[in-house]
């Protein structure tokens, strides 16, 4: 393992800690930028587990919200709710995600022009999204009835093609539906907690006999930074959202798609 490998593994876990809660695909960005620098991990293995270093963030910076849920579950029924809301909409990707998994990682995830076009197409979809006229309904996430998490899980569902965007796929369905921006994003925040989890775990207990120290090591750095980046992005996202929506997010989406197709074309 040289220097290069691991400066290499830091910019993609800074890619994956500022992507990840953002939505604009981080899983399409790393991937694109493994394709340009030539990097490559068995079975895509460390792009999906340094997304480990994002879940601690999210953890960490939600712990208050998540420990009142905790305490309160067996006397509020606002709490088993919102429980139940999250569960149903984890379910979906759950079992799309055990299924499918060998097409997503062995097809899906080897196609850097799809990533591209469903980058600028995203983009797009979430322009229009964002300048839509909607009525409010939702503003608090816990206030979510389980049918509209359910629904929210569904889309989340067509983020397994990379360069959709977990995120963008939840908040854009979100708002479609009657939430506010704030509380859409919010609400990826916490369904991002069993999606990624679970994925970290599955794709850990299969590949857990392939990796070596060198990934370790690999894996390692990338968490890191993942999970710091994470930190900042989280704790600054629901107040820039609030103010700028999500158009800056649809523009960089197309900005970067835009670019990665004439790259793939020169080279």
């Amino acid at each position: 393992m040289d220097q290069q490998t691991l400066f290499e593994a830091a910019i993609l876990g800074l890619l994956e800690g500022v992507t990840e809660f953002l939505p604009v695909s981080s899983t399409g960005h790393i991937l694109l930028a493994g394709h340009f620098l030539g990097f490559e991990s068995e079975g895509k293995v460390f792009e999906v587990l340094i997304q480990f270093g994002a879940i601690l963030a999210i953890l960490l910076v939600y712990f208050r919200r998540l420990w009142d849920i905790a305490v309160t579950l067996p006397t509020s029924a606002t709490s088993r709710r919102f429980v139940l809301a999250i569960l149903l909409a984890f379910l979906p990707a759950a079992l799309i995600g055990i299924f499918a998994h060998n097409i997503i990682k062995t097809v899906l995830f080897e196609a850097p022009t799809l990533i591209c076009v469903m980058l600028v197409l995203g983009g797009f979809v979430l322009l229009w999204v964002d300048r839509r006229e909607t009525t409010v309904r939702y503003t608090d996430v816990r206030e979510y009835p389980p049918s509209l998490a359910f629904k929210i899980g569904l889309c989340q569902c067509i983020a397994f093609i990379p360069g959709v965007s977990r995120s963008g796929a939840t908040i854009a369905c979100s708002l479609l539906m009657g939430t506010d921006k704030r509380s859409a994003a919010e609400f990826s925040f916490f369904l991002a907690m069993p999606t990624m989890g679970g994925a970290f775990t599955y794709d850990l207990w299969l590949n857990r006999n392939a990796l070596n120290s060198d990934d370790l090591t690999i894996i390692a750095v990338g968490f890191i930074v993942a999970f710091f980046a994470a930190i900042v992005v989280v704790r600054s996202l629901l107040a820039f959202v609030t103010k700028h929506g999500f158009a800056p997010f649809a523009y960089w989406r197309i900005a970067v798609g835009t670019v990665g197709l004439i790259g793939l074309y020169l080279l």
